[in-house]
């Protein structure tokens, strides 16, 4: 059983078994990613859910209002026009 990257601690991270902070290490076994608790020996293999599209927010959706265009005259209180 050898470690193919070193172990890393994660910084903020709380263990869910004992509820310690900052004992988290993360490493790479045989292709899989692990994070470990090494206060309590927690171990679980870390399975990312990688997102197949983008999260819609208010920047990338199109408003139907954003394609109505208005003109605005400013009036100079001096002229009539």
């Amino acid at each position: 059983m050898a470690y193919s990257t070193k172990r890393r601690f994660m910084a903020g991270a709380v263990c869910p078994r004992c509820s310690s902070m900052d004992t988290i290490v993360v490493f790479n076994l045989d292709g899989k990613d692990f994070r470990e608790c090494v206060s309590c020996n927690f171990k679980e293999e870390m399975r990312l859910n990688i997102a197949t599209s983008e999260l819609q927010t208010r920047v990338n959706q199109q408003d139907e209002h954003s394609q109505d265009v208005q003109v605005i005259h400013i009036v100079s209180p001096d002229n009539n026009n």
